[in-house]
């Protein structure tokens, strides 16, 4: 694979992923000043300005990840664990529509648990590509590990 080609790939990973990010973002944002605010919040919640270049890093992370898988195997070699990854990528995104847009706290405590499941399986099949690429998604695990107990946290403070 020429060497263009690799930089073309790690465009488009960037720009699938940011793109999911700005899904998200979308879904967010009405919330954010209105229904998010006025929810009880644990004292351990983070404040606002922390979730941004968090998720920035995260989202970045995982698109390298993916084109290290890519660049690995190309497109049909790395089909299944691709696969896997494009699905924790929609439950990421509709993770955000159930917790934020439709104010389904615990409806997006249910996909927050499957998009745990979904990124460890993504893991599991990118290291048997690469383990550098497994290793990039553990910092989007410890993340979601912890917003799925913020989740929790909120539906419970929140009925």
């Amino acid at each position: 694979m020429s060497s263009s080609r690799q930089w073309l790939g790690l465009v488009v990973f960037i720009g699938v992923c940011f793109a999911a990010a700005g899904v998200g973002a979308m879904l967010t944002a009405p919330s954010m000043n209105g229904w998010y605010a006025t929810l009880r919040k644990p004292s351990w919640n983070p404040p606002r300005e922390v979730f941004g270049p968090v998720w920035t890093l995260l989202y970045l992370c995982m698109a390298i990840a993916a084109w290290l898988v890519w660049r690995r195997q190309g497109l049909a070699g790395a089909a299944i664990p691709l696969a896997i990854f494009t699905v924790q990528l929609i439950l990421n995104v509709a993770w955000s529509g159930l917790f934020f847009a439709l104010h389904r706290p615990w409806l997006a405590f249910a996909d927050i648990l499957l998009l745990w499941g979904a990124i460890l399986f993504t893991m599991v099949s990118f290291s048997r590509v690469t383990p550098l690429a497994s290793w990039l998604l553990l910092p989007y695990l410890v993340w979601v590990t912890f917003a799925a107990a913020l989740n929790l946290t909120l539906a419970k403070m929140n009925p």
